[in-house]
């Protein structure tokens, strides 16, 4: 069985990456099915590429031939900050309704952590992906845009803001809402993951974040009546396979540090999806080995969660893991379950081993710092 997967290199350290990780990507996969599954790999060009070659950061050709994909990969792609394009990234995800970001963090043994006990650490995080403040709705500070929002807040709505102020908006929708919180309750079920926690700030945001939190139960109990239950009939005696509750976004970031295995599955809005995806990478080692995909119901557009690193591109520094891991997961989305084990089983080999990119190596005693190609080749070797 052949799968297309199109792939865009990225920027910065995007070429290095990809050299390392995706010869181990088919060497796991040859490992595992011989001849009977290959990937066929069909870049696409994007970012600083793209504009090289075609002059445009997202070329047509490109577009056209996500419309009708199912797989995707990336590496990292550049965004200036305050000024030219919006985020590659986000566009990427508002074109083809990219609308979840699931994120699967878990401790790889022998890593130093800033914490305790990384190894209680076991979450996916499911984060929506197209609204909130990241839908990029916004206007500068003393533009005449601004004002005439301002004005009409203040006049018509009664707000009170200032003329100079910077206005953004915070767009959120049931229908949003729901299909995150839903892919989150299916995962969870289909994993045998016990807990579903709706990750929010909907005490002082009442009708947005408020609004998902109440939206999330919701779909909960109308969707999913014999398999989901509350923390309150949990208390109560009930017995089902999955229970959702609910956290306040700041007392979250608390809990993932004090109580970490008590938490399994968490769905959360934009904003707070993309701060604890992060804080919760860091606890078990950073963004190196953090891999995660964008989802529609058609596209599955897996990418290295960690950005361009121009400081070093081209120094032969960079980490693979990240893009290694998500091809991990593309492979599990598949089906291909035997050759994503492989690679799991290389990277923990590989971290044994202690010969690592220098940014494990630092957080590791004893370990030998390895180029990027030498530590795709080691992980390769390793499979």
């Amino acid at each position: 069985m052949e799968k297309v997967v199109y792939f865009i290199e990225g920027d910065g350290i995007g070429p290095e990456v990809w050299a390392s990780a995706r010869p181990v990507l088919d060497a796991a996969v040859k490992k595992a099915y011989g001849d009977s599954n290959k990937l066929v790999w069909k870049e696409l060009l994007a970012g600083e590429k793209g504009v090289r070659e075609t002059g445009e950061n997202l070329p047509e050709a490109t577009l056209t031939a996500l419309k009708g994909a199912e797989l995707a990969m990336k590496g990292p792609l550049g965004t200036p900050v305050g000024k030219g394009f919006r985020s590659l990234n986000v566009t990427l995800r508002q074109m083809f309704d990219l609308y979840a970001c699931i994120r699967p963090i878990k401790y790889f043994p022998g890593i130093e952590s800033p914490v305790k006990h990384p190894e209680r650490v076991d979450m996916v995080i499911f984060r929506e992906n197209t609204e909130d403040v990241y839908a990029g709705i916004e206007w500068a500070a003393g533009t005449p845009e601004a004002k005439k929002v301002v004005a009409f807040l203040r006049d018509e709505m009664g707000a009170k803001i200032a003329d100079t102020a910077a206005v953004g908006i915070k767009p959120m929708t049931e229908k949003g809402c729901k299909r995150l919180a839903r892919r989150a309750v299916k995962f969870a079920i289909d994993q045998k993951r016990p807990v579903v926690t709706l990750m929010h700030k909907g005490n002082i945001m009442k009708f947005t974040e408020g609004g998902f939190r109440a939206w999330g139960y919701e779909m909960a109990a109308n969707e999913f009546p014999d398999q989901v239950m509350t923390e309150g009939q949990a208390a109560e005696g009930a017995r089902k396979p999955v229970t959702i509750n609910d956290r306040i976004a700041d007392a979250m970031f608390q809990e993932v540090l004090i109580r970490p295995e008590k938490y399994s599955v968490v769905a959360t809005t934009n904003l707070n999806g993309d701060y604890i995806s992060d804080a919760l990478a860091a606890q078990v080692g950073g963004l190196g080995l953090a891999p995660g995909v964008n989802m529609s119901d058609t596209l599955a557009f897996f990418e290295a969660t960690h950005g361009t690193a121009p400081t070093i591109a081209g120094k032969d520094m960079a980490n693979p893991g990240s893009l290694l891991l998500s091809g991990a997961m593309l492979l599990e989305h598949v089906g291909w379950f035997e050759a994503a084990n492989l690679i799991h089983a290389a990277v923990s080999k590989t971290i044994a081993a202690r010969k690592v990119t220098i940014d494990l190596a630092s957080q590791i005693d004893g370990a030998k710092a390895v180029g990027c190609r030498e530590f795709g080749e080691i992980l390769g070797a390793n499979l």
